[in-house]
């Protein structure tokens, strides 16, 4: 299949690798950059453990000044790939929840006391409310903005001329990337080729959101939100 990746650049290129591998032809036209909050404060807590939900955390803690003192806490992270990151990153206690927010509240309440004081990594554009939903469960989460994504205006050239030329899929791994990719291909004048035409291959009916409501016509779900439930959705179709 020939397919177009909207991830940001880091990922787009590790999500491509995988894809090329099973045979698939892979543009990729990153709608959102990833921009690390170098002055972002982190205060000295205490914390019991860190919360994050992408691996876009990892590197934008990796550079802020507390960063040797927050590597002695445990961190528990969404899924494998976020997991990973803050392994590469130098923390050396990272457990996964290997899914989405749901999977890692279940996964703090099974590991952490009520009352336990969490810090939270995360994006300025968040999907779900990990910090309400630990809150009802009597957990104190503080969330701290080490990263944000900017939208790109439009699309690369190549990618424009891709989706012109006939793309058979495009992957989509979160909302906000989602809501961008609208917004770049209607700034490049396409329609029926960058919405209706193609299948849109979407992390959850959250990220798929955006697109169903803009008129895209064939719009798949992964069974569960991660990358491995998304390839196995594409090798389905």
């Amino acid at each position: 299949m020939r397919l177009l990746l909207t991830r940001p650049q880091a990922d787009a290129d590790r999500t491509a690798a995988a894809l090329r591998a099973r045979g698939h032809d892979v543009v990729i036209a990153p709608v959102l950059r990833i921009e690390p909050i170098a002055d972002a404060d982190v205060s000295a807590g205490p914390w019991a453990a860190i919360l994050v939900t992408s691996a876009n955390a990892a590197s934008a803690i990796a550079a802020n000044r507390r960063v040797a003192e927050l590597r002695a806490l445990p961190v528990f992270a969404v899924g494998e790939h976020s997991a990973q990151a803050m392994r590469d990153a130098g923390f050396p206690q990272v457990v996964s929840a290997g899914g989405g927010v749901a999977d890692l509240v279940r996964l703090v309440v099974q590991n952490m006391k009520p009352g336990a004081q969490l810090l939270y990594l995360a994006g300025a554009d968040r999907s779900g409310d990990l910090a309400g939903e630990l809150g009802a469960r009597d957990f104190a989460v503080h969330t701290v903005v080490v990263y944000r994504a900017l939208a790109a205006d439009t699309l690369p050239p190549a990618a424009a001329a891709a989706l012109a030329g006939g793309i058979d899929g495009i992957l989509h791994f979160s909302r906000r990337s989602a809501e961008a990719y609208v917004h770049a291909v209607r700034a490049v004048g396409l329609g029926e080729a960058a919405l209706r035409k193609p299948a849109h291959f979407c992390l959850s009916a959250q990220v798929a959101e955006p697109l169903v409501r803009t008129g895209a016509s064939d719009v798949r779900i992964a069974t569960e939100p991660t990358e491995a439930a998304l390839i196995a959705l594409l090798s389905a179709a």
